[in-house]
């Protein structure tokens, strides 16, 4: 044996720290920023970059990967090699993991206010940086297990599974979710279409919550917590139980984003049932956390490390309570649309990410530059401050949604609507809008607060790398030629768990595509889940035999596999019987025509600008909606829609049947100056629109891409595509002149009408293409009149 000395990378870990705590006021001041605007549309400064629909984005992507991102890396980068007795394997590849993490982001903040978006909720980078984002994350994967293979530790600590399951998890999410034909450098379409694009994006959408901003938090909670509490994890049982159930649980519960819309029942089921399921393994994991401090409580009163780390334990616990409440069928036909689930969000990402981040920050500075915290009592006046903003901001969105929603639905004694104006509702949430502003301005306030202190910390020390200090054993002789295998694989491989897992992934592969899934699933889930509790509590009474569990926790390889495992039999058993079988979307030749060349030009405006953050497309099979909008949505009416656009929020009304509702003038004096149609809206006005020109040439390409992704398009349509596109559109600009509205015929505005035209028709409800020019219709006032619709 023998003595090495271990000088851990921590320069790494301060980049990231720094990078989280820059992207994090800017990410936050972003969302202020688009706070503002919903209470005073004036905030949109009437420039295309700054409008809410291009900002939001911009915001959810700097909070979720530039903020989060870089402070988990930070943990991970801190922790991982303490636990494991190692410096990271390669310098190099930390690098380039760093800058290549910074780029994506700068890249991000270009590209999200210029339009370039996938429309794909927290997905909407376009393809070239989703490819970079898929290296990026291999770079960090390979370092990541390069050092686990170098370990000078055993055993893995519970913060390594978390980081393993993050990993693993984020990276097949990335790539499914991401898969696209590209048109462009700056444009692609998704590879899915309609239900099955909504089933994989809130699949992905979901679980980079679940597996982005929750479990390898959970892994910096497991590792600093009981750091700064000065306590060990309070029980070792209940952490393995809570990761093996979190990880096999999260991954069903994406459709419940979609409940009562057109994605088919069982998936809808699923959802529901396994979300209602994760109340137990994430308050497992809350009170794990929480009763770490036991014994030690009174350290709060003193330390604002503890403050802000319990107060996010606690946040996570409200979070994963709510979560599961909103899933049940019952509350989310009320609270789904609504700012509801903004305030559920917000209280996850602001009080469980933000607090821990701060915690993590405050515990960590000090150590990394060899000082004291430059201020305690600023940091006090940091958690008080941040946590009356998050209360003003969940308190405000709470009353929002539940107001949003019983407005909706309220109804006359006859049966007709109480509130058939849209506008009606905005009007009477504005308050609480600005109440949401104030409370998130408080909020990063307070970040601002910490960023001072953090840099004043600094600038009072030096950086300091980590040391330890290792006993090294010689390498084991080689095994003598009739001596047995060390034991272990074949436990590992036969043991019960997998076995479990296994055939319930057999059984899902081939019964999941037929109604029976909804029975064999739940009861095999029900198993697995029963089975790992028992498997992991008990102890091999045989001598000298470690548990299953004891096998697998210094086995990287097949710890990893096994968690790979874990989460594909939902992805499998959710995914594969929608995508792959054409009985999941009822293929009605005339639920819907392809998009004519303009229409699909104006589909990709409707998407740059983000009007999917607003509107719906997706009328819910509810009394009042269809009062409301018309028609409930069906799910072969979107088999030509890449990608989707259900949409996640109702600002302003649904648009599924929109199409012929209103004349063209309607459409052009909405764009232009909401007001004049919705007096009381807070759409900002797009006079862009009538000034930009579409790009011609592009038409023939886009219907050329949509035949290679199954859309029929002959080659006919694709060589005329050109002419179509003009002729269209000449027939609109020729109504808008007769209204006394000039605009050129290959203006964006005249391509978006005609997209807004289409929306909810089928051939039989389209016009059959006029021989000649029409006769002007009658001429409509200039200012017309209010009506119901809002944004």
């Amino acid at each position: 044996m023998h003595q090495q000395r271990i000088i851990y990378d921590d320069t790494t870990v301060r980049r990231f720290i720094i990078a989280s705590v820059l992207f994090g006021i800017v990410g936050m001041a972003v969302g202020a920023l688009v706070a503002s605007q919903l209470a005073w549309w004036q905030a949109n400064l009437g420039i295309p970059y700054t409008t809410y629909s291009r900002l939001r984005p911009l915001h959810t992507n700097a909070v979720i990967f530039a903020f989060v991102g870089n402070m988990m890396f930070a943990g991970i980068y801190y922790s991982t090699q303490r636990l494991l007795k190692t410096r990271m394997a390669s310098d190099l590849l930390s690098k380039i993991h760093f800058w290549g993490w910074q780029l994506i982001i700068v890249a991000a903040a270009i590209s999200l206010p210029l339009g370039i978006t996938t429309s794909k909720e927290y997905a909407e980078l376009e393809w070239p940086i989703d490819v970079a984002i898929a290296v990026i994350w291999v770079v960090f994967a390979i370092n990541f297990f390069w050092t686990l293979a170098r370990r000078h530790e055993k055993n893995l600590y519970v913060a390594i599974w978390f980081y393993i399951a993050t990993i693993v998890t984020v990276a097949v999410l990335h790539i499914v979710n991401s898969l696209a034909l590209p048109l462009s450098g700056v444009k692609s379409y998704s590879v899915f279409a309609g239900v099955q694009d909504a089933l994989v994006q809130w699949w992905y959408g979901h679980n980079a919550v679940a597996f982005f901003l929750t479990t390898p938090i959970l892994g910096i909670m497991y590792y600093f917590l009981p750091k700064a509490a000065e306590r060990p994890v309070y029980s070792y049982r209940l952490s393995i139980i809570h990761f093996w159930a979190l990880v096999f649980i999260y991954i069903w519960a994406g459709p419940h984003h979609l409940l009562y819309t057109a994605l088919p029942d069982w998936a809808q089921s699923l959802g529901m049932i396994f979300s209602v399921m994760l109340w137990a393994p994430s308050w497992g994991g809350m009170l794990n956390g929480l009763l770490t401090l036991k014994g030690a409580w009174y350290k709060l009163r003193e330390d604002p490390v503890l403050k802000f780390l319990i107060a996010g334990v606690t946040f996570y616990g409200m979070a994963t309570f709510e979560g599961p409440l909103l899933s049940i069928k019952s509350v989310s036909a009320l609270g789904h649309y609504t700012d509801w689930i903004v305030g559920h969000v917000h209280s996850g990402a602001l009080g469980w990410n933000g607090f821990m981040a701060a915690g993590m920050f405050y515990w960590l500075v000090p150590r990394l530059y060899g000082t004291k915290l430059h201020s305690p009592k600023a940091a006090d006046a940091h958690f008080w401050l941040g946590t009356v903003g998050i209360l003003l901001y969940m308190v405000s969105m709470w009353i929002s949604g539940v107001t949003q929603g019983l407005m909706w639905r309220a109804a006359n004694p006859d049966g007709t609507l109480l509130y058939p104006n849209f506008v009606e509702t905005l009007l009477a949430i504005r308050p609480m809008y600005i109440v949401r502003f104030a409370g998130g301005s408080m909020y990063l306030v307070g970040f601002i607060m910490m960023a001072w202190n953090l840099w004043k910390t600094a600038r009072a020390g030096k950086a300091v790398d980590g040391e330890a200090t290792i006993v090294v054993e010689p390498p084991a002789a080689a095994p003598a030629p009739t001596r047995a295998p060390a034991p272990g694989w074949v436990q590992v491989v036969t043991g019960r768990p997998l076995v479990f897992a296994i055939a319930i992934l057999t059984v899902t592969m081939f019964l999941g595509w037929a109604k029976p899934v909804r029975a064999v699933v739940l009861l095999g889930a029900i198993i697995v889940l029963g089975e790992f509790a028992w498997i992991v509590t008990r102890r091999d009474r045989e001598a000298g035999r470690p548990s299953w569990f004891g096998l697998i926790e210094g086995r990287p390889l097949a710890f990893t596999v096994l968690t790979l495992i874990a989460i594909l039999i939902g992805g499998v058993a959710e995914l594969l019987p929608t995508i792959m079988l054409k009985q999941a979307v009822p293929a009605h030749g005339q639920a819907q025509a392809p998009y004519s060349p303009l229409e699909l030009q104006g589909r990709d405006l409707y998407v740059r600008e983000g009007c999917y953050t607003c509107h719906s497309q997706m009328i819910r099979p509810f009394v009042a909606e269809t009062q409301r909008y018309g028609d409930v949505s069906r799910a072969e009416e979107f088999i030509y829609d890449h990608p989707f656009q259900w949409g996640s929020k109702r600002t302003g009304p649904d648009l599924h049947r929109l199409g012929g509702k209103y004349p063209n003038l309607w459409h052009y004096t909405h764009m232009m100056d909401p007001r004049a149609t919705s007096p009381g809206s807070n759409m900002p006005p797009y006079p862009w629109l009538a000034e930009q020109r579409i790009v011609v040439k592009d038409a023939p390409k886009k219907l050329a891409l949509m035949q290679r992704l199954g859309v029929p398009y002959s080659n006919a349509d694709v060589d005329g595509a050109e002419a179509r596109q003009r002729s269209q559109a000449e027939g609109i600009t020729a109504d808008l002149a007769a209204q006394g509205v000039q605009v050129a015929w290959d203006s964006e505005m005249v391509a978006i009408i005609s997209y807004l035209q289409r929306l909810g028709r089928g051939p039989q409800d389209l016009p059959a293409p006029p021989e000649k020019s029409p006769a002007p219709p009658a001429r409509l006032p200039a200012a017309t009149i209010a009506i119901e619709e809002g944004r």
